[in-house]
């Protein structure tokens, strides 16, 4: 059974990528035609009570709320018809932050480089405390929101997103086996943006339009005061 202790020797952290349509026209990126998915290092993990995120020197950083699944089961080439099988192979869920480098995702864009950078740093993957799956009957009928100091920046329904769980779970599982303890990030909704040091973000989820005590997450950001600073490859 997963604990908060086993998210941080999770197999790997899959990432739907443009999965609600208002982001993608936010950020003036093409509609993708099928799941778009990329991997954040486990070591990215900040779980509730670890500290603040980081700004490394040099980046412009970004938040996006997801609702993350925790999978149970193994799953290879699942058949993405099969809704009942595909949730039943989500052991709990949890909110994420999947904070990006921004400067330097654009950066790999414009020159065809990987992605790594912009979404791998370390504290780049707030988590909050895992969901028991009773408290999210339906995953694709639940609202996430995010506020930076206060002010609402996301706030939107999971039933907006493009490609739902059964078929973002077939479309990896037939590039990569799934194995317990695999994290997916299902995508963020409209209303990404920028967070400094001294900026507090706190995140939720409702069901029903009511609050999930084990959804908050609560963190503040700070600069890093590592040697390390971002300079374009």
């Amino acid at each position: 059974m997963a604990t908060l202790a086993s998210l941080k020797r999770a197999g790997k952290v899959v990432c739907i990528g443009r999965n609600y349509a208002d982001h993608i026209t936010e950020l003036k990126s093409a509609r993708p035609k099928q799941p778009f998915f990329f991997q954040k290092p486990i070591s990215s993990i900040l779980l509730p009570g670890e500290g603040p995120v980081i700004r490394p020197r040099g980046v412009d950083m970004h938040y996006e709320v997801e609702l993350a699944l925790v999978l149970g089961r193994r799953l290879k080439d699942f058949n993405a018809e099969d809704e009942k099988s595909a949730l039943e192979a989500i052991e709990s869920y949890a909110l994420s932050i999947d904070m990006t480098a921004r400067n330097v995702q654009n950066e790999a864009k414009r020159k065809g480089l990987p992605w790594d950078i912009a979404k791998g740093f370390d504290t780049f993957l707030p988590m909050s405390k895992l969901i028991n799956k009773s408290a999210i009957p339906d995953p694709h009928k639940i609202e996430v929101y995010l506020t930076v100091n206060g002010k609402v920046r996301q706030d939107d329904s999971t039933g907006l997103m493009l490609f739902r769980i059964p078929r973002i779970l077939g479309d990896i599982s037939k590039v990569m086996t799934l194995e317990p303890g695999d994290i997916i990030l299902t995508g963020t909704p409209k209303g990404v943006g920028p967070v400094v040091p001294g900026d507090v973000m706190r995140a939720g989820i409702r069901v029903d339009g009511k609050e999930l005590e084990e959804a908050r997450i609560e963190v503040a950001v700070e600069q890093s005061t590592s040697v390390y600073e971002y300079a374009e490859t």
